[in-house]
């Protein structure tokens, strides 16, 4: 009895030190987790923080010769270009087998932008459109008998609060059509996967202190993710095809 009740405390006493979140046993994984554009920023971090919760990570990058960061987590790095077919086709043959818990499409550029709508040159901005819309959706898609064959079944879009229609203040315009766009597609992914039992998100992960989000920014990345991870962590049925920042408040669309 004595033992049991050692046991119990010590339990509960490990999961006051992390947070209340899940933990992987020793030599046990907790599931699998890929995180496309994991070499820095946001990415680098998700990768870093699922990896110490005891996940095994899949972090991919454009050059993953040059991802020495992320390299150094000892996670298994993959090549991808979210914007080439034949890129994305070749991570999956890869992967071919592999079940996915959660899929973080992360990967995502500012792109090109103008003073006023007067200046915008609407020809430099599908870019935003490749990496920020259609990347996402081509890995899924690529992905698709990875996460089903998967128990989270948890596809995550890493949006922007800047996508949200109700809540546009003007400007940007390509960065914010970009994430606009990623929100509706992923809320037609939502619909149609459902059913089937997953669960489709778009988070805005705060305004980050990133190569992106700029020094002034109010988040270190390391806050940004600890928040999103907890949200991930909590994804339920009730979740599919719904729009939440960093903290688990719900957007508007």
């Amino acid at each position: 009895m004595n033992n049991l009740i050692r046991i119990i405390c010590l339990t509960f006493l490990t999961c006051l030190a992390t947070g209340g979140t899940a933990m992987a046993a020793p030599g046990k994984a907790l599931g699998t987790v890929l995180i496309t554009g994991a070499n820095r920023g946001i990415g680098l971090e998700l990768a870093s923080q699922y990896k110490s919760r005891g996940f095994q990570v899949i972090g991919t990058a454009r050059k993953p010769e040059q991802a020495t960061e992320l390299q150094a987590l000892g996670v298994r790095v993959e090549a991808l270009d979210v914007t080439d077919s034949n890129s994305v086709k070749a991570l999956a043959s890869r992967l071919d087998g592999i079940a996915l818990d959660i899929l973080i499409n992360n990967a995502g550029i500012a792109g090109y932008s103008a003073g006023s709508f007067q200046e915008f040159d609407f020809d430099q901005v599908m870019p935003s459109f490749e990496v920020n819309s259609l990347g996402p959706m081509r890995v899924t898609q690529a992905l698709y008998k990875n996460l089903a064959s998967g128990s989270g079944k948890k596809v995550v879009q890493i949006s922007s609060i800047m996508g949200s229609v109700e809540l546009n203040r003007g400007g940007s315009y390509g960065y914010r059509a970009s994430k606009s766009a990623l929100n509706i597609l992923n809320k037609s992914l939502a619909i149609e996967l459902g059913p089937d039992g997953f669960v489709c998100v778009v988070l805005h992960p705060g305004w980050v202190r990133t190569r992106m989000g700029g020094e002034s920014a109010q988040l270190t990345t390391q806050e940004s993710v600890t928040g999103m991870v907890s949200v991930i962590e909590q994804l339920k049925p009730a979740s599919n095809g719904r729009f939440y920042d960093y903290q688990g408040k719900e957007l508007p669309w």
